[in-house]
């Protein structure tokens, strides 16, 4: 089908605004009898014959563009929803079966209507929606119900609307509720103008409120020095005084005194001593570390 998609390019979709010249355009394809149709689509299944595809294809592309306009309520422009269904006439021609009885209209429209839908799918919300046959069925046929029933309120649906349209489509209620919510409320870009005569964007008055990536880095770093500075203070302990500053001080929860005096032999009065004492070793340890830096910072300075 490449050499038929070439030969399509020259009548493809034209932007909004030349749409009806390619709508005059496409009339200019005579249909074909059945006699016609039966015989170009055995050349193109037995001898690959681009110009017999070439036909068929283009003698259904009223068909493409009547299927395309039933589709115009969903916000997308219509000369994309045509192209989409021109794809599909396209795989319907390469998969058809001319000797099975039927009409190529009659297969092509199935293949028309699955490219058209699966592409508004794609393309009508910027978050993925689901695919499942059920929830396709949901999505093209949620506003028919909705104007059979003259549910056309804003807002949620009534308990027995909902209850109605779930029964009807053979899907969960909740997902008649959520499907409703989807298309009442479209998405927006965040790169849409705040107003018409505004360069302003609206993403630019959102607020994050986490810290900036400056401040991330400043806080590990100043972490990262503190518990080095801590580790070099510790070593100015000796080996019981670091594992009761440990025990008592650093871990969340801390052993008590009783459980430490049990395991050196000695009296919980005696256990908090060493542990105030090592605690103003440690202080001065760090004090002593940092001045050290300072110096050391200022020399280099000075250098």
């Amino acid at each position: 089908m490449r050499s038929c998609v070439v030969t399509l390019s020259a009548i493809s979709v034209a932007p909004e605004g030349n749409l009806a010249r390619y709508l005059q355009e496409i009339r200019k394809y005579p249909m074909l009898s059945p006699e016609e149709e039966l015989e170009l689509s055995r050349r193109w299944r037995d001898q690959n014959d681009m110009g017999a595809a070439h036909r068929l294809v283009t003698s259904h592309l009223r068909l493409v563009a009547k299927i395309a306009m039933g589709y115009r309520g969903y916000g997308l422009p219509l000369g994309e929803l045509i192209g989409e269904g021109n794809v599909g006439m396209m795989q319907a021609v390469k998969r058809f079966d001319p000797d099975r009885g039927f009409r190529l209209a009659t297969y092509a429209m199935w293949w028309i209507r699955a490219a058209i839908q699966e592409y508004i799918l794609h393309s009508w919300s910027l978050v993925k929606m689901g695919t499942t046959a059920a929830q396709k069925k949901l999505f093209f046929n949620l506003r028919r119900l909705k104007g059979q029933m003259q549910a056309i309120d804003e807002g949620d649906l009534k308990p027995e609307d909902v209850a109605k349209i779930a029964h009807a489509l053979d899907v969960p209620e909740v997902d008649v509720v959520n499907m409703n919510r989807r298309l009442a409320a479209p998405d927006h870009s965040l790169n849409a103008p705040v107003r018409a005569d505004s360069e302003g964007e609206w993403q630019d008055w959102l607020v994050d409120e986490g810290d900036s990536q400056e401040t991330a880095m400043a806080d590990r770093e100043e972490m990262t020095g503190r518990r080095a500075l801590l580790g070099t203070a510790l070593t100015a302990l000796n080996a019981r005084e670091r594992h009761i500053i440990v025990e008592r001080r650093l871990k969340d929860d801390p052993t008590t005194l009783e459980e430490l005096s049990q395991h050196y032999n000695i009296s919980r009065e005696r256990v908090r001593q060493i542990e105030v004492r090592a605690f103003e070793k440690l202080q001065k340890a760090m004090h002593a570390e940092v001045a050290a830096q300072r110096r050391q910072a200022a020399a280099g300075r000075a250098a």
